[in-house]
């Protein structure tokens, strides 16, 4: 029987084709107690609910910082922020949401002030200059869109799964719940899913003096 050769599939990759770049994905050497993050979650948790972004989808944060006394700043579309995709076949890219001054959320909510999170935030905030903190949701089995932010962003996984991956461009990797910083570039277009059964938390800051190479 002949063969199609339309429906032939070439493997013979060259051998740079089959190396990955994580070089988006870049590990800090600062490490912060794992279980004294997720004891903190718990904590701000049994009060307070995630902001769904003003009716997003499998959307939900809890902003740990604010503009100075304004408890607007972290409601609704302003806990989600300004990305911009690609949505249809067109491949047309489009902006969503509103622009945020990431440089005002300066002021740690005093809500939280009690938690470990407030020792983090300090830490953090001595070596980078971040915009908004938030703890964000990954419901399980769900996805964002593809989309690009306008900064990189700084990622402390608190509780994830096997099947939590972050993709930027064509690469995925998972980042473990052990305490570890990362900065990932957001400004290329990437996803994040939740192929688990339980939600995904992950502490994510704007670092906006942070750059790749």
């Amino acid at each position: 029987m002949a063969l199609d050769s339309k429906n032939i599939v070439d493997l013979n990759l060259k051998n740079d084709k089959k190396i990955l770049n994580f070089s988006d994905f870049q590990k800090q050497s600062i490490k912060f107690d794992i279980n004294k993050l997720q004891e903190a979650y718990n904590q701000i948790v049994k009060t307070k609910k995630f902001d769904d972004g003003g009716g997003i989808p499998h959307f939900g944060a809890i902003c740990l910082t604010r503009i100075p006394g304004d408890p607007e700043s972290v409601k609704g579309h302003k806990a989600r922020g300004v990305y911009w995709t690609k949505p249809d076949k067109s491949g047309k890219e489009v902006a969503r949401d509103v622009h945020i001054n990431e440089s005002a959320y300066s002021e740690f909510i005093p809500d939280y002030e009690n938690t470990y999170f407030k020792e983090v935030f300090d830490v953090l905030s001595s070596k980078y200059k971040l915009g908004r903190v938030r703890i964000l949701l990954k419901e399980p089995r769900s996805t964002l869109s593809w989309h690009r932010d306008p900064e990189p962003r700084l990622h402390i996984p608190i509780i994830t799964n096997p099947g939590c991956l972050m993709v930027i461009d064509n690469v995925a990797k998972h980042m473990p719940a052990d305490g570890s910083v990362w900065i990932t570039n957001n400004t290329k277009y990437h996803n994040a899913f939740n192929g688990g059964e339980e939600n995904r938390i992950h502490l994510v800051a704007c670092v906006l003096d942070y750059k790749f190479n």
